[in-house]
């Protein structure tokens, strides 16, 4: 079980579109982070890196999903052997 500093809405977090990583300060004058693929994997723990704090990010998974792409294979024809 881990103890949480505290729990962030993700709408609170400084986002850095480069480097696809959310921020948020710490009380230790670093900041905690979490990257976009971790909240897209579920993931809801932002740590610092600097100390051993750690923030639980209240988000909404779908609102990370939206934006996903999902390859379709087209259908295949199949002949069927007349009896």
């Amino acid at each position: 079980m881990s103890v949480f500093h505290d729990e962030i809405e993700i709408e609170d977090f400084e986002y850095d579109e480069e480097t696809e990583i959310y921020y948020y300060p710490c009380p230790c004058g670093d900041r905690f982070e979490i990257t976009k693929e971790d909240l897209m994997n579920g993931e809801d723990v932002a740590t610092c890196p600097s100390c051993s704090l750690m923030l639980k990010v209240i988000y909404d998974i779908d609102d990370f999903m939206s934006g996903e792409e999902f390859e379709t294979v087209p259908p295949t024809k199949v002949k069927l052997a007349k009896a």
